[in-house]
């Protein structure tokens, strides 16, 4: 089954996404805004800023115009930043069919509405299907055909079962799974605690502080995402406590880099900046904080993360705070089961 595929935008996860879509014999638009690259990459066939060393096969079709990318396509696969995601999609809305599928590979939430990118996508284009693509996955890795799995997530199976199907490939295998909101929420919100993770590295700690703030990362995702209407069952997965691992341990993740250059005393603006790429976790630290207030879900490691970022708070008082909090049990719902004589 061969599908016509626009990625659009070529950073490093559209670009490696376009190469394994190619490679799978699909027909792919990969489209850029920026001119300069457009040209560099018809040139060399490399995408020499953000995935070095890493050639495009030559089935891969580079545009420069967006409608021309997007006209003829089967799929339009969103890689873009999640906060250019509604103004790329009102660039082309005009002309997209109903029965186009657009597919969200972005992991963020965008910050002037608090809104997940499937809410956007329904307010911009409330006619098409819609899929979200997330998972444990480094860029740099899917270009190289590193065993990698993720999951698709759609409110309709056949629409799920189809980019299953798009997708998987003998090193690239894809899960399944109905929940929209669980998926969507985990590959945002775990960037977050990939910045506290990070900003850990920074100060020195070591795996301890690691493990129990990836653990308790985790227990905050959760409680945000059932009071948001996520099933608890979703976190304990790919896009929960999967892509957390990778993207808290990994030298690839821009977040745990910005992380860890705050932790060592760069201020934010610099740290970002040296990272030369989006680095999601920021803008998504500040909607998890308002989200946490909105739903009253108590967020204490998002909170401090946040107080960092956009209140200049000392990251030495940040891991106090956190260490001296009221004592608590670890888990309400294991203390307070009935089989346990407390």
């Amino acid at each position: 089954m061969k599908s016509s595929i626009s990625v659009i935008g070529a950073g490093s996860w559209g670009t490696a996404l376009a190469i394994s879509l190619s490679k799978k014999g699909h027909y792919v638009n990969l489209w850029m805004r920026n001119e300069e690259q457009f040209f560099q990459i018809k040139k060399t066939r490399e995408n020499i800023k953000y995935l070095p060393g890493v050639i495009l096969p030559d089935n891969i079709e580079i545009f420069n115009d967006i409608c021309d990318a997007v006209k003829a396509s089967d799929i339009i696969l969103l890689t873009v930043s999640s906060q250019a995601v509604r103004k790329v999609i009102r660039s082309f809305k005009d002309i997209v069919r109903e029965d186009q599928i657009i597919v969200n590979a972005a992991k963020g939430l965008e910050n002037t509405t608090l809104l997940r990118i499937s809410e956007v996508v329904k307010e911009e284009l409330p006619r098409n299907s819609f899929a979200v693509l997330s998972g444990p996955s480094h860029a740099e890795e899917v270009c190289r055909d590193m065993p990698t799995t993720l999951v698709v997530a759609s409110y309709e199976k056949n629409v799920a079962e189809y980019i299953q199907d798009v997708f998987i490939s003998p090193k690239l295998r894809v899960y399944t799974n109905p929940d929209v909101i669980g998926v969507e929420l985990g590959g945002a919100l775990k960037n977050v605690i990939a910045l506290g993770a990070g900003i850990s590295d920074g100060l020195g700690f070591g795996d301890n502080a690691k493990a129990a703030l990836m653990t308790r990362g985790i227990t905050e995702i959760s409680r945000l995402g059932q009071a948001m209407g996520a099933d608890l069952n979703t976190f304990a997965g790919l896009t929960g406590i999967g892509d957390l691992i990778v993207t808290c341990t990994s030298m690839h993740s821009r977040n745990r880099r910005c992380g860890i250059q705050i932790g060592q005393g760069k201020k934010l603006k610099d740290a970002v900046r040296s990272i030369g790429m989006v680095v999601e976790g920021v803008v998504t630290t500040e909607v998890a904080y308002k989200l946490s207030k909105k739903y009253e879900v108590e967020m204490p490691i998002a909170t401090e993360i946040y107080n960092i970022l956009y209140n200049n708070s000392d990251v030495r008082e940040a891991v106090v705070n956190l260490m001296m909090r009221s004592r608590t049990h670890e888990i309400e719902e294991v203390a307070q089961n009935k089989k346990f004589e407390w």
